[in-house]
């Protein structure tokens, strides 16, 4: 009884923040605004970047993923965890990194200019798209990879059996295994980069790259109208909704069954031009994942030395954020760890951050100086956006644990106090772990909220970066972001570290 109460106030308390804001935006506005030629153009410019972003990262992760998945090679574990690091790295470190690569002084257009070539800009949609695909191509890669995992070995020693051709296997496995991944993985990436905001200010380079958040940025902070802002945030929801009910409609349901667990040779691909093949595609994907990381790093040790009290005062703002928006997302997540919470939390994916903070600044500015919570107001948004992939992360793990336990504790008659001691909280550790690393991570990285609402004295250490990028601050830009990586990465392992050890399962 005490963890329905629980529940159903979690849930209340997620839907008047996810709601309350922006009726309270709406209510101040008096309505939605009009949408003008520039909110139009954003809208169009969000689209295609999105659709080019979310086609560009598929379509690129599909000879990467078959190749790991079918070739084994030293440093093959590793590279496979590496490809889960873009997803917790700060954008504007990634951003640097790019930079560092792709810039008017990056390493590609120094070679491009040895050779006599033209040089290439990275500012405007290619840019955009390019930083996009740098954060999702992974992520592609990890879900198909993991679904070539999951095909039971015996359906592969079947094809070799018949001695099927690669035109036939295909047929059989891998265009079946592909139609089932694809639509989810296209809609993920889809919507991830609807949102952007960090990327499209930093690299959008005119009104012609705005995405929708960053009309929304400058409708609210350039000219308070926040009809338009409200107009663009729900137009900004409903296309999110809309690709994931496309893609809903057109994701296979059906997989491969279940095999016995073994591992045997693969036999597919074995001639020389399919190794040459697989390799390549491995090794690019390497190189275009790790360099600008490693460059990012090694430009950014000569900055340490150039860091003043304002980023490292910024830094322990970060880190209290960090801290505060983890506690408040596992606090939230743990009783809405199940189906119907992860379809409520589901939205706070596609839903602006800046129309709830603006709101919820709108709800406390009667009682007090709303930019006094500059702080705690970006903690708890940056809680509600990691929610969704928290309770992706302990979902499954509740649902075993209550499936696997509630008999024994209806005969045992636990109270609810034993059963949260001796069983829940032990079995649930290491996701626990792993979910509250993931926020930490993401709201230590968070250029959002703060970007609009955070004077001098209370900024963050990734707005710290960028205001250091816009005065070409440069070196102490690539000091003050190797601080930033070092911290997230910190936040991340320990949080991991700390639910691993001596975990129950």
């Amino acid at each position: 009884m005490a963890a329905r109460a629980l529940a159903v106030s979690a849930a209340l308390a997620l839907a008047f923040l996810t709601l309350g804001p922006v009726a309270v935006v709406l209510a101040r506005a008096g309505g939605f605004g009009v949408l003008g030629p520039g909110d139009w153009q954003a809208v169009r410019f969000t689209l295609w970047q999105a659709l080019l972003s979310a086609a560009f990262s598929v379509v690129l992760a599909v000879p990467v993923a078959k190749a790991m998945a079918r070739r084994r090679f030293s440093g093959r574990g590793l590279l496979v965890t590496l490809l889960g690091a873009p997803f917790i790295l700060p954008v504007i470190v990634a951003v640097m990194g790019l930079i560092a690569v792709f810039g008017q002084a990056g390493l590609v257009n120094a070679g491009l200019a040895a050779l006599g070539l033209p040089t290439i800009d990275i500012y405007g949609v290619h840019g955009v798209v390019l930083a996009h695909v740098f954060f999702n191509l992974p992520l592609a890669v990890r879900m198909l990879f993991s679904a070539w995992q999951a095909v039971p070995a015996e359906h592969f020693r079947l094809t070799a059996s018949l001695g099927l051709s690669g035109q036939a296997q295909w047929r059989v496995i891998d265009g079946p295994l592909m139609a089932r991944v694809l639509p989810g993985a296209f809609t993920v990436i889809f919507v991830i980069c609807l949102t952007s905001f960090a990327v499209a200010l930093t690299l959008g380079g005119g009104p012609r790259a705005t995405t929708v958040e960053l009309a929304i940025y400058q409708a609210m902070r350039f000219e308070f109208d926040l009809g338009r802002a409200a107009a663009l945030a729900v137009l900004q929801l409903a296309l999110a909704l809309a690709a994931g009910l496309v893609a809903l409609r057109f994701a296979g349901q059906s997989g491969f069954g279940a095999g016995r667990d073994r591992v045997v040779p693969r036999w597919d691909g074995q001639g020389p031009l399919a190794r040459i093949w697989d390799g390549a595609w491995i090794v690019l994907a390497a190189l275009f994942l790790l360099v600008p990381l490693s460059t990012a790093v090694l430009r950014g040790v000569p900055g340490l030395w150039l860091l003043g009290p304002d980023t490292l005062r910024a830094a322990g703002h970060s880190l209290m954020v960090a801290l505060g928006s983890t506690a408040l997302c596992m606090a939230w997540a743990l009783p809405l760890a199940s189906r119907r919470g992860e379809l409520l939390a589901l939205p706070a994916i596609a839903i602006s951050p800046l129309v709830l903070g603006t709101g919820l600044f709108l709800i406390v500015r009667p009682f007090m100086n709303p930019f006094d919570l500059a702080l705690p107001v970006t903690g708890l948004v940056n809680a509600l956006m990691a929610l969704p992939f928290a309770l992706r992360i302990l979902r499954p793990e509740a649902e075993a644990v209550a499936r696997d336990y509630g008999r024994l504790r209806a005969t045992l008659r636990m109270t609810p106090l034993a059963w949260l001691r001796l069983i829940w909280l032990p079995r649930l550790r290491r996701p626990m772990g792993f979910a509250a690393g993931l926020t930490a991570a993401l709201a230590m990285g968070d250029l959002g909220v703060i970007a609009l609402f955070a004077d001098p004295d209370r900024t963050t250490l990734p707005l710290q970066v960028y205001r250091l990028m816009g005065s070409y601050q440069m070196e102490a830009a690539a000091g003050a972001a190797l601080l930033l990586l070092m911290l997230s990465l910190s936040l991340f392992w320990l949080f991991d570290r700390g639910g691993r050890v001596n975990a129950a399962t």
